[in-house]
């Protein structure tokens, strides 16, 4: 190991695994940091739609039972979107020749992006069948999310995958099946960035910039803090295998320059550009508009 590593925390990615009936079952971290980022998430969402007051004219999009319902919308479109993302984004011709891989969820293989795109069409389907404003309900969802994409990257580094580039910094750490080289924590970086600070930074907006007051702000806020943290720690992020070659180490999808060391673009960052842009549009629309007013109290007429 160098001098510099970082031994890396062998965690077992198993909790416990239990013979029932020679069914084997295992719970695993991985299904335990996502079902705590969804209930966590789940629990946000609550407390926001019993704040009436941080809503447009005092009045929540949702009711606290409402939130529940969502969340199984949203964990379809997880799965569904994630894994096509997956398919179609970063390895089609292997899975145009294999199809019956696509369904074959426990191999591994998920997209962000593409849960992402899945969640968007399950908050709009989920509106548009409960006749709900579907930006303020965006807006909730979005506060809610870094919880599940911190927890989701601290199961990336326990699962030891999703490794960064091979480095010289003193914090560098040697994972399992990666080789020998001390490589860096992108997963953790990605917590930091896209969980802890994304979501802080949304909250303060929210609580101190009442900025859930103008539908779609807070939305294009996570568009834009996202695709900007995604697009910083693919540059630590180890390429995609499906990308990579001896000539392009790095997984550069859109090269500047030729040769092992020419510059370029990830699909990550290519898939974060136009997160970027969307986000940008939904605050241009957000403020926009003037903010609406709180409803008048019945009373009196002053004299």
């Amino acid at each position: 190991m160098p001098i510099l590593a970082i031994p890396y925390p062998e965690i077992d990615p198993e909790i416990f695994s239990i013979d029932i009936g020679g069914f084997q079952f295992a719970l695993r971290w991985y299904a335990l940091a996502y079902i705590a980022g969804l209930l966590i998430g789940w629990r946000i969402c609550v407390r926001l739609m019993r704040a009436p007051g941080l809503w447009p004219g005092n009045r929540a999009p949702m009711t606290p039972a409402q939130p529940e319902e969502l969340l199984t919308w949203m964990v379809l479109g997880v799965i569904i979107g994630g894994r096509l993302g997956f398919v179609l984004f970063y390895n089609p011709v292997y899975f145009m020749a294999h199809p019956a891989e696509i369904l074959m969820l426990w191999q591994g293989g998920m997209s962000f992006h593409g849960g992402f795109i899945g969640v968007i069409a399950g908050v709009i389907l989920f509106c548009r069948v409960k006749e709900l404003p579907i930006l303020q309900v965006a807006d909730a969802v979005a506060l809610a999310a870094p919880v599940g994409l911190f927890f989701g990257r601290l199961a990336n580094f326990i699962n030891g995958e999703l490794w960064g580039r091979t480095t010289s910094v003193s914090w560098g750490m040697v994972f399992p099946n990666a080789g020998p080289l001390p490589r860096h924590p992108s997963q953790l970086y990605e917590a930091t960035l896209e969980g802890i600070l994304l979501f802080c930074v949304l909250m303060a907006l929210a609580l101190g910039r009442h900025w859930l007051k103008r539908p779609g702000a807070i939305t294009g806020m996570f568009f834009i803090g996202y695709g900007l943290a995604r697009t910083f720690v693919e540059n630590f992020r180890e390429g995609n295998a499906e990308f990579m070659s001896p000539g392009n180490p790095a997984g550069h999808i859109i090269r500047f320059g030729a040769g092992p060391e020419a510059g370029g673009l990830t699909m990550g960052q290519v898939l974060s550009i136009p997160m970027i842009l969307i986000g940008a549009l939904f605050m241009i629309y957000a403020f926009s508009r003037p903010e609406p007013a709180a409803p008048r109290r019945a009373g009196k007429p002053r004299a």
